[in-house]
């Protein structure tokens, strides 16, 4: 028999079927009924439902809810820390089946080398990992990247069978003002899916950045720029990560009537957050107990989502549709039992089978060492622009702030929780330093270091102390990138990310252990921050409002240009 009449002959019950789960009640996320009914599958197809089969395996699930596997539909896999194959390993038993990614972080370190390196660890995860192709590498003209990928570097992967379309479109400024690059990328890909990134962009400038045929978009970070967005007929993906956190905020707009055109995504979120409270399946649970419909939630976190993307194999428990499934205790509680992906169980069996893949972008940190004397800040006006972090948002405030010199230096005042913030350029391209001001960490002394830097990934430092930045800096390039603690000129954590200086080698277990210890002992500092090196990683990132920082300067983001010193 071919795979059509196996197909057809286990959906009407002539044959057993491959696979049947037995007892549990289905959710249909078209109608919101809940169907009592076997679900059978044939290989990685759901042939049926809503009646009795027989199977050659059949797996007992009675007194569960069985719902579409979740779509993430933006994210950045080198955020979770650890490499596809382990982050497969960490969301997929939680029940989330599909993501969409962009690998622009290691795209920015190591260039067409490192979507290169995604796309052959999709062919060969148990969830499926979809790729959108990193559109702005680097983000902006303001940073020194790794690479620069050109419209000519993306178009012979277009069609590898994992390729969706284009990743955000972060240079929102490049679009509306039609610079050359930005408008070559945007020809390239007309007709095929462009997702967004236009953080507060409104009214015609809104307007004309969504004329460039842009799709999707994850910024909004209140229910009135939803809505905007929205009526100008973008999908909007609510955002839950481990920095940006915007649910609370568009929870209002998300309703049966508006689910259809709404999808979930978590943008960038480490181990620590996954383990402690979830991946999409905790975006959920938080918006069910906030008060959004249940059928809402389970629509824009599967059927939505596929329709969003053009994924029209999957989305809903129906025949025809791919395996993907989740057993869940409750519509609320959205634990997950049991996953399927495809029709294989996400279980170690199936991971312990897969065949890896070599990293690649080792010794990827090649910045010279600094001393203390490369921290001394030597301005010459006397209101300095001041980085003021806003906890759980990647948009910072553009602060102005007396700051009185010292034997020609500028110094932070732990007092007045003026810090000193220091980008230095790592790829050995042009050795750049670049120090200014950040309020917010609410550090008392010692540093904090990463190579995790979005989207440059150059090393960022923020400290009271010199001498401690520059051992936070320098230890970094010993261990290939990461995370550092420093304080009285001793390391007091530290995590390895040799991959790129983004992601671990080792499992997200390890990880998470180890972001355990990084939190303590940046709280040992003073800091205040929840998720201190996540938080600093955004202060450089230059397309999102309104003051940041890059190894070439102060960027006043409003203005789009460096402030001069």
């Amino acid at each position: 028999m071919s795979e059509l009449q196996n197909r057809i002959r286990q959906g009407r019950g002539a044959e057993p079927a491959d696979l049947v789960l037995k007892g549990g009640r289905v959710l249909c996320t078209v109608t919101g009924a809940l169907i009592e009914g076997d679900v059978a599958i044939c290989g990685g197809t759901i042939v049926g439902l809503g009646q009795s089969y027989s199977g050659r395996r059949e797996i007992d699930v009675s007194g569960k809810i069985l719902v579409p596997g979740f779509i993430d539909t933006h994210l950045h896999i080198e955020s979770s820390l650890v490499t596809p194959f382990e982050f497969d390993r960490c969301v997929a038993p939680r029940g989330v089946t599909t993501v969409i990614c962009d690998p622009h972080e290691i795209a920015n370190v190591a260039g067409v080398p490192g979507l290169q390196y995604f796309l052959d660890a999709a062919l060969r995860t148990v969830m499926d990992i979809r790729v959108n192709l990193s559109s702005c590498v680097p983000s902006s003209p303001m940073e020194t990247a790794g690479a620069e990928i050109l419209a000519g570097d993306l178009l012979p992967l277009a069609d590898h069978p994992k390729v969706i379309g284009l990743a955000e479109f972060m240079n929102y400024p490049g679009v509306i003002y039609e610079d050359p690059e930005c408008m070559a990328k945007l020809e390239a890909f007309q007709g095929r899916h462009i997702d967004g990134h236009a953080p507060l962009l409104s009214g015609r400038d809104l307007n004309a950045y969504v004329s460039a045929g842009i799709r999707t978009e994850h910024e909004a970070t209140s229910a009135a720029e939803a809505v905007e967005k929205l009526q100008r007929g973008l999908r909007v993906l609510i955002r839950e990560g481990s920095v940006s956190r915007d649910l609370e905020a568009l929870a209002p707009v998300l309703t049966d009537l508006t689910s259809a055109y709404m999808c979930l995504c978590t943008d960038d979120r480490n181990p620590l957050d996954i383990a402690e409270h979830g991946h999409l399946d905790y975006m959920i649970r938080t918006l069910i107990a906030k008060g959004c419909p249940p059928l809402a939630v389970y629509r824009a976190a599967s059927l939505s989502a596929a329709e969003a993307f053009g994924l029209k194999d999957r989305g809903q428990i129906s025949p025809g549709k791919r395996a993907d499934i989740a057993v869940i205790d409750s519509l609320e509680g959205c634990h997950a039992s049991l996953v399927l992906c495809n029709g294989v169980v996400a279980d170690e069996a199936a991971f312990a089978a897969r065949a890896l893949i070599e990293p690649v972008a080792r010794k990827s940190v090649r910045a010279a060492k600094v001393t203390a004397v490369d921290f001394r800040h030597r301005g010459n006006r006397d209101e300095l622009p001041v980085i003021g972090i806003l906890p759980g948002k990647i948009i910072t405030e553009h602060l102005r702030v007396e700051i009185a010199p010292e034997d020609g230096d500028r110094r932070p005042d732990v007092a007045r929780d003026l810090m000193r913030i220091t980008v230095i350029e790592r790829h050995g391209i042009n050795g750049n330093v670049a120090n200014g001001f950040v309020k917010g960490f609410g550090m008392t002394r010692g540093a904090i270091a990463s190579t995790v830097c979005h989207d440059h990934h150059n090393i960022a430092v923020v400290g009271a102390d010199y001498e401690d930045m520059a051992i936070a800096a320098n230890r970094l390039g010993e261990i290939e990138g990461g995370f550092v603690v420093v304080a009285g000129g001793e390391v007091l954590a530290e995590l390895a990310l040799p991959v790129a200086g983004l992601m671990s080698l080792e499992s997200f277990e390890v990880v998470r252990g180890k972001l355990v210890e990084l939190r303590a002992a940046a709280k040992s500092l003073g800091v205040v921050l929840d998720e201190p090196f996540l938080q600093l990683a955004f202060v450089a990132l230059p397309v999102i409002p309104h003051l940041k920082i890059t190894d070439r300067g102060m960027v006043d983001v409003d203005r789009f240009e460096l402030i001069a010193d």
